[in-house]
């Protein structure tokens, strides 16, 4: 069985980071594994990038030139919508070359794959949702927004008044091309995505499932907290609550005014935030208390020990699909703190491995990591986040059940 995964990039962000642990657990299982992406990043030789160096130097354009017809909603949300208006017979001709049995499409976006280029694949497709994009009109995460359902248009993203604006046509096109392929498996990785995906009139006659992403556990596990302390020059005398922040106020949907108003709130007087992905900035001169910046973290050891030498993580993110943030925490036994969105609730068992805060609320989430700092029984809700890991999201078990899917998408084809 030869699978060909195709993603925008192969380890730069969070569902690149996810595709690409899928493609090194399908290869370590026995199965042909190859990944075709528009930038990559790895040395790994299974990653196909560019063929040449003009067409390295054109990818990294892409992005730009993707959002060109956006250029008449000037006024339009920060929040990213993508148009794939690019063409990309190339890619497509590319892949039929391969010859795959099975094509897993993860995030393509950033002029990876147009929408007529995937009704082109000859091999049935197996989508995997990393957000919304692929059922909306453009949008990566819809939020109060219920339009996707049947066809979009007055976009609130856009702030556009027309219906037959940009959302709709790009919804329209997708319709259109979706239809021309027959053999189309989506995977929603959390329940809450599955759900939205089988609300969408673009995919409600599809095979809608749910499977996570997979982790390696044996990477991601428990270390000796005074070391990683000592590794970072993190105090010993301090409770350390870590926040994941790559340019936090660009998206709202990151939730950082949410963050800012809950640790405001917290009364205990001995704790210091640690912050990776952000240098130091005015950004987080709201706090109160002492605030370590850590810096951009390129590789699993220098994040496994970050975890480690913290008490709580906290997810403050307004809409959500399957946050690697969370599982990568709980699989260090470090608790997690987020909102009652998404697929967090897929992840957090609330008051068993964290803290599960009402909606939006910013007193609740308060509430929910001075909880997590004051638990006297601390070791049973790291032993708990260990454990859920490794019953539901470990690489063995998550790998297992898409190799299943991909013989039985075979088997019937």
């Amino acid at each position: 069985m030869k699978v060909l995964t195709i993603s925008t990039f192969d380890t730069l962000g969070g569902a690149a980071k996810a595709a690409y642990r899928l493609h090194l657990s399908l290869l370590e299982n026995g199965v042909e594994s190859i990944m075709l992406v528009q930038n990559k990043n790895s040395t790994n030789n299974k990653v196909l990038g560019p063929d040449s160096r003009i067409e390295k130097i054109f990818n990294l354009f892409k992005p730009t030139l993707d959002q060109l017809p956006l250029i008449k909603y000037k006024s339009r949300e920060k929040a990213l919508f993508s148009t794939s208006w690019l063409n990309t017979r190339s890619i497509v001709k590319k892949i039929n070359k391969m010859n795959p049995d099975i094509v897993h499409l993860h995030w393509v976006s950033f002029g990876m794959l147009d929408m007529k280029s995937i009704s082109k694949i000859n091999a049935p497709i197996v989508w995997s949702l990393h957000d919304c994009w692929a059922f909306t009109g453009g949008c990566h995460y819809f939020g109060k927004c219920e339009k996707y359902k049947i066809s979009c248009g007055t976009c609130p993203n856009l702030l556009s008044k027309k219906q037959k604006d940009l959302s709709h046509r790009i919804f329209k096109k997708k319709l259109k091309n979706y239809h021309s392929h027959k053999n189309i498996s989506i995977v929603g990785l959390s329940k809450w995505m599955q759900n939205s995906a089988k609300e969408s009139c673009l995919f409600k006659d599809r095979n809608v499932i749910n499977l996570p992403n997979p982790i390696k556990s044996k990477n991601y596990k428990p270390i000796n907290k005074k070391y990683c302390r000592d590794l970072w020059n993190l105090p010993h005398d301090k409770m350390l609550i870590l926040f994941g922040a790559l340019n936090p106020t660009s998206d709202i949907r990151k939730g950082f005014i949410e963050l800012v108003e809950s640790l405001n709130l917290i009364k205990e007087p001995n704790i210091e935030l640690v912050v990776f992905g952000s240098s130091e900035s005015t950004t987080f001169n709201k706090f109160t208390f002492k605030t370590n910046y850590i810096g951009e973290l390129q590789d699993d050891q220098s994040l496994v020990s970050l975890y480690n030498a913290c008490d709580v993580t906290v997810v403050p993110s307004l809409q959500e699909n399957l946050s690697n943030v969370i599982m990568e925490s709980l699989s260090c036994g470090i608790p997690v703190v987020a909102f009652n969105v998404g697929g967090n609730i897929d992840m957090i068992d609330h008051k068993q491995n964290g803290y599960v805060a009402k909606a939006f609320d910013s007193q609740d989430f308060a509430h929910g990591i001075e909880w997590i700092l004051k638990s006297s029984d601390y070791d049973s809700l790291s032993q708990n986040a260990r454990e859920k890991v490794l019953k539901e999201f470990d690489e063995k078990i998550v790998v297992e059940k898409y190799i299943s899917l991909y013989k039985s998408i075979l088997t019937t084809n």
